[in-house]
C-alpha cells in the first residue's frame, strides 16, 4: 500500500460522508487525482461508489465534505466534469455527429458550430466515416467510442467513468483498453473510474482506491508499478498476480 503526493492535483475529495435516511452510505471519503492519472475506485456492490460519483458530478449533496476541482469546491454544482455511466445511452434517432455535439448544443452553441467542434475530434477517437451513421450501425466498442467523446465535450479536463467497458466482449474490452489509454495521453485527460474488475483496474490504473464496508470507506491506496513491462505482458508476470493478492486479501 502506497500513498502518492498531491503535486499537480485536479481533483480532491476531501472529509465526504453521505447518508440516506440516517443510513451511512459513504463515511469520510479522502481521495485526490494528480493531472493525466487514471484512478481506479474498486469495491463491492453496494459499498458507496456511485453515490461518490453522484457527490463529484454535483448531483447528490454530501452530509459534509468539499470536492475540490483545481481547489474550487463545486458540490451541488453540476458540469464541472464529464461523467459517463454503464451504458452509452446514445439517442438512436440522431446520427453519431449530433449525439457527440449534443453537450455544446445543451450549452447554446449554434448547431452548425457544434457539429464542426465535434466533428474536429472524430479522426483522434477512431470514428472517422461515422458522423452520418446512427447507432445501431455502430459495433458495440464504436458506440461506446462515441460515447466517450460525447463525454470529453462536457468537459476537458476530469471523466468520471462508471464501468463503461463491462458490457463489452473481452477481445473488444482489451482493445478498448488500450485505445482509452492512448487518448487519454494525447488530449491529457484525467480519469476516475469505476470498475468491479480486478484485472482491468491493475491493467489500467496509476493507483487504485480500495472502497469496502457499508458504510463505505477507503481502505486502501495502492499504487501500481508496472516498470517496463509492457502491457500485454504485465497480465501475465508475477508482479501482476502480487497486486491481485494484495487486493483480494483486502477485498
Amino acid at each position: 500500500m502506497d500513498s502518492t503526493n498531491k503535486e499537480n492535483c485536479i481533483l480532491e475529495i476531501k472529509d465526504v460522508s453521505v447518508s440516506f435516511r440516517d443510513n451511512p452510505v459513504l463515511d469520510n471519503i479522502n481521495i485526490h487525482l494528480a493531472e493525466g492519472e487514471l484512478v481506479s475506485l474498486l469495491g463491492k456492490s453496494g459499498s458507496g461508489k456511485t453515490t461518490l460519483f453522484n457527490v463529484i458530478a454535483g448531483l447528490l449533496s454530501p452530509d459534509k465534505g468539499q470536492v475540490l476541482l483545481k481547489g474550487r469546491n463545486v458540490v451541488d454544482e453540476p458540469g464541472n466534469v464529464s461523467y459517463m455511466l454503464q451504458k452509452d445511452l446514445l439517442l438512436p434517432f440522431r446520427t453519431i455527429q449530433d449525439n457527440v455535439a449534443l453537450p455544446l448544443l445543451m450549452r447554446g452553441v449554434p448547431k452548425k458550430e457544434a457539429r464542426e467542434k465535434a466533428t474536429e475530434l472524430f479522426a483522434q477517437f477512431g470514428l472517422e466515416g461515422t458522423e452520418k451513421k446512427y447507432p445501431k450501425q455502430l459495433s458495440g466498442g464504436m458506440r461506446q467510442r462515441a460515447a466517450l467523446l460525447r463525454t470529453y465535450m462536457f468537459s476537458h479536463e476530469v471523466a468520471l467513468l462508471d464501468e463503461p467497458f463491462s458490457a463489452l466482449d473481452t477481445f473488444t474490452k482489451s482493445q478498448m483498453h488500450t485505445w482509452y489509454l492512448d487518448v487519454m495521453k494525447n488530449i491529457k485527460l484525467t480519469t476516475l473510474f469505476i470498475t468491479h474488475d480486478i484485472d482491468e483496474a491493475i491493467l489500467l490504473s496509476n493507483r487504485i482506491y480500495l472502497l469496502t464496508g457499508q458504510p463505505g470507506v477507503i481502505e486502501a491506496e495502492i499504487s501500481i508499478d508496472r516498470g517496463d513491462i509492457p502491457r500485454e505482458e504485465f497480465l501475465l508476470s508475477q508482479e501482476f498476480l502480487s497486486y491481485k493478492k494484495q487486493i483480494l486479501d483486502i477485498l
